[in-house]
């Protein structure tokens, strides 16, 4: 019997323990320093929308590893399609443009840049173009389709009864150790 006692007081111990610990609880639940419980709800719900802006700001990140090798391989495409080797090429782009538009191109002047880390060097082209007002819109509207990459900067537009005569600033960009 004196294994039946042993246990019967070690079970009251803890049913003491487990019983203070169930009162300790209730008190810090309905005590101000927990808090009402509109204010546990409130704080519930404003966790719930951070959780919510959290999520939705790393929803791009999400497949990185795999977006990566796409990007680049978009990149290498894109200058292996869109950017000259040859000084001829962009001369060439623009007279077609212009022909096929029914323009005049007047001037055309071209400065290069230096080379950049990238590979590329850049090209401002100032030019000015003559013609009516639909053949211009085709020609701006053929540059920016162009298959040689075009950045129109600045345009200045003028009219003397008769056709109208456009002033652009255009820059390019050409790969690096072409002709």
């Amino acid at each position: 019997m004196p294994d039946l006692r042993d246990t019967r007081r070690k079970l009251q111990i803890t049913m003491g323990a487990l019983a203070g610990v169930s009162l300790l609880s209730v008190g810090v639940l309905v005590s101000p320093l927990v808090g009402s419980t509109a204010a546990r709800k409130q704080e519930l719900t404003q966790l719930g929308l951070q959780l919510q802006g959290k999520v939705r700001q790393v929803a791009p990140l999400r497949g990185l590893d795999k977006k990566i090798p796409l990007a680049t391989q978009q990149i290498d495409q894109f200058y292996k399609e869109r950017f000259s080797a040859h000084d001829s090429d962009i001369a060439e782009a623009l007279g077609s443009l212009s022909k096929e538009a029914g323009v005049k191109l007047e001037t055309v002047k071209y400065t290069t840049g230096d080379p950049e880390p990238v590979g590329l060097r850049r090209e401002e082209i100032e030019a000015s173009v003559q013609g009516d007002y639909q053949p211009l819109i085709r020609f701006l509207n053929g540059l920016e389709r162009s298959k040689i990459f075009f950045i129109v900067n600045a345009i200045g537009l003028e009219q003397q009864n008769g056709p109208v005569r456009l002033q652009m600033k255009l820059e390019t960009y050409q790969k690096v150790g072409s002709e």
